[in-house]
């Protein structure tokens, strides 16, 4: 018997109003995204990519429609239990990396553990075990700013995958790395997001970014289409 998706999306509609206009950014989606899944999510720029990804984290609302996320109905739960999803539930990559100036390499991966509960000598081997794996044990105490492009985002994508994340929502998580440096990433994403068998979506401009997920689709017109994939 197959697995229930992991998140389910049917017929969303959401607009968005742009100065004295409204514009419909979806249009009646539909969407299935299995356990362990890697699907990206192509579009020009403003198609509605990174709302679609707001709608499934329960950062935005829907105006009809249902999102179903890690089980939970995203539209009929209250801010704290989205806020409960995203911290338990979910990990972030973004491509401004948003890592906090303010706190060191490790403490930046240890702060969605340390907001949803977990105490500081549970988190240390834990932020130790992942820093290992994105390679970067030796910059634990460096500050942000003083790492490159690439170390940064595998800072960011540690700090998304610590947290043991069922569902790993990436947006545009190699925008601003070369063409090396995003090769490197889009690798240990894969990798990583295997090992913790957490689902992945990401949106992207990126041919092989797109190419390394099990699957693609394409937002047009309000509407998701399905277009032929490679495997990871």
């Amino acid at each position: 018997m197959p697995a229930e998706p992991l998140v389910r999306l049917r017929a969303v509609h959401k607009s968005v109003r742009e100065g004295g206009t409204v514009r419909t950014v979806l249009a009646g989606v539909d969407l299935d995204i299995a356990p362990g899944e890697a699907v990206a999510v192509l579009g020009r720029s403003g198609s509605g990519k990174s709302t679609l990804l707001n709608l499934i984290a329960g950062i935005d609302d829907v105006d009809r429609g249902s999102v179903m996320t890690c089980g939970v109905d995203v539209g009929a739960a209250d801010e704290r239990a989205r806020a409960t999803l995203r911290s338990q539930q979910l990990g972030f990559v973004f491509q401004a990396f948003h890592l906090l100036p303010t706190l060191t390499v490790a403490e930046n991966i240890a702060l969605p553990l340390e907001l949803a509960g977990v105490k500081p000598h549970d988190a240390a081997p834990r932020v130790q075990r992942i820093l290992q794996r994105v390679g970067l044990a030796d910059r634990a105490q460096a500050w942000p700013d003083v790492l490159s492009g690439g170390e940064q985002q595998r800072v960011a994508v540690a700090r998304a995958l610590c947290g043991e994340p069922r569902l790993l929502l990436c947006d545009e998580p190699t925008g601003n790395l070369d063409d090396r440096a995003a090769v490197l990433v889009l690798d240990l994403l894969h990798e990583l997001r295997r090992e913790h068998g957490c689902a992945l979506v990401v949106v992207t401009h990126s041919a092989a970014a797109a190419a390394s997920c099990d699957r693609r689709v394409r937002l047009e017109g309000g509407l998701l289409h399905a277009e032929a994939g490679a495997s990871a």
